[in-house]
């Protein structure tokens, strides 16, 4: 033992340089401070639980494979699908699960539709065949579907979404960066919320990259009465990064992983299964949930209007967002109100900047500061300001008790009020698809709903509580 502790100690002498003062042996196995291993240690920990709670869905998949039943208890039959009846993310996904406020982003039927272009196959097979990202975009009849609707059916949102990209892309690079996964993961948002940080589905899903309720909390996004992180655009993507890399370590492919973002771990296992342990994209398409095999042709869609905007004439419009924002800790309860009243912030954008403080109270203590961001024109109005008039203007009327009381109230209720959806199932559905759509565990649906077993019919209705 002591002749290969000498020996490691001289292996490492041997790199310092003559002239550079020879550290001594207890520097070398000298530990970090307590806290940097503290930090070190939650991390680690946080990604540990992340990747188990996907393999968790994942197991549960391969241990239901069989016992999806059609109403006369035989086994469901495999659905073919006809050309006709290739699926619209598009349509569907924004059009029936979006909220009526939530901007729509296809006029367009896509199970029906097939586009023509002035822009001939070869073209665009060669254009495709240029982007080089890290992984396969074959063109077929799908993808130049979703190539031609992004590309040249919707140039207003096209050119809204391409100006506030320039704000919120070089955020998401720098997190991808991090995680070392593909920076061209980033046109997922386009896909999920159109880059709108405070997008909301019906079934529950918040933010920019649409977090489930239980899919955040596995990922340590904080939800509580007056914070909602998925509304976060620099912690939600850090989720979401997180979400495709957990992924991609059980699918080994990125259009899989991509998959798995819209549907669940559990219905990519299953897909993968039913297509014979096949494991890319195409193959398991015909087995994957009816709204998300639009989901990857959507994606290649919006990417490829991206990077050949200039050829379609799309110019990014002029969203007015800022080159850069200052960020402040705020350690005591602060509104919104206070800060544009006394400072003169419009409150427009400390909502654009700050949505995940969704009753515009900024909830900070000593021990646990929050963070106020505002846009760098601000700033030396926000530092010149009295912080004893700050704070005191209004803040009898907007921290009263009947305010607190109030809030407090409301997320507490929610739960059995108006956090209840009502679900009739359909032919094919099945306990895991369901609890997977609304974020929530198999265990519970059986709960709310008194069931003994996994079976459930057409027509049934589950209560759901989000």
């Amino acid at each position: 033992m002591k002749k290969t502790i000498t020996l490691i100690v001289l292996a490492i002498a041997s790199l310092t340089p003559l002239n550079a003062q020879r550290p001594s042996l207890i520097d070398y196995f000298k530990l970090p401070p307590r806290h940097e291993l503290q930090n070190e240690n939650d991390l680690l920990r946080a990604s540990l639980d992340s990747l188990q709670y996907m393999l968790d869905s994942v197991k549960y998949a391969a241990a239901h494979q069989v016992i999806v039943e059609s109403s006369d208890k035989k086994p469901a039959e495999k659905i073919e699908y006809t050309a006709a009846e290739t699926d619209s993310l598009i349509h569907l996904w924004y059009k029936a699960t979006r909220d009526a406020d939530f901007e729509s982003i296809s006029d367009y039927d896509m199970d029906v539709e097939h586009f023509n272009s002035d822009v001939p196959d070869e073209v665009m097979m060669q254009r495709l065949a240029d982007m080089n990202v890290p992984f396969a975009l074959p063109f077929n009849e799908t993808v130049k579907n979703y190539m031609i609707l992004y590309s040249e059916k919707m140039h207003s949102r096209m050119e809204r979404a391409l100006g506030v990209s320039k704000f919120y892309f070089p955020i998401f690079e720098e997190v991808f960066a991090k995680y070392d996964i593909p920076l061209e993961l980033k046109y997922m948002a386009i896909i999920e919320s159109m880059l709108n940080p405070t997008a909301t589905s019906r079934a529950g899903a918040r933010g920019m990259w649409q977090f489930m309720y239980q899919t955040a909390r596995s990922y340590g996004l904080n939800i509580d009465s007056y914070t909602d992180e998925r509304l976060d655009v620099e912690k939600a993507v850090d989720a979401a990064a997180r979400y495709m890399r957990d992924a991609y370590r059980v699918f080994g492919d990125w259009t899989l992983a991509i998959s798995s973002y819209n549907c669940g771990t559990g219905n990519v296992a299953k897909a993968i299964h039913r297509a014979g342990e096949k494991r890319d994209f195409w193959s398991i398409y015909p087995f994957l949930p009816r709204e998300t095999r639009g989901y990857v042709p959507a994606f290649v869609g919006a990417m490829y209007a991206f990077t050949y905007a200039r050829e379609y004439g799309i110019k990014p419009m002029d969203v007015g967002m800022p080159a850069q924002l200052d960020t402040f800790e705020i350690r005591k309860k602060l509104h919104f109100t206070q800060i544009s009243d006394v400072v003169g912030v419009p409150m427009d954008e400390l909502r654009q900047y700050n949505p995940k403080y969704i009753h515009e109270i900024i909830p900070g203590t000593e021990k646990q500061p929050c963070v106020l961001n505002l846009p760098y024109n601000w700033t030396a109005a926000f530092m010149e300001a009295d912080q004893d008039s700050l704070y005191l203007h209004k803040s009898a009327e907007l921290f009263s008790d009947n305010v607190i009381k109030d809030i407090e109230s409301r997320s507490s209720s929610a739960p059995a009020s108006a956090g209840r959806v009502s679900y009739k199932v359909k032919s094919g559905d099945y306990l895991g698809r369901i609890a997977s759509k609304y974020g929530v565990s198999v265990a519970q649906l059986k709960k709310w709903n008194n069931l003994k077993s996994d079976n459930i019919r057409p027509g049934q209705v589950l209560h759901i509580y989000k």
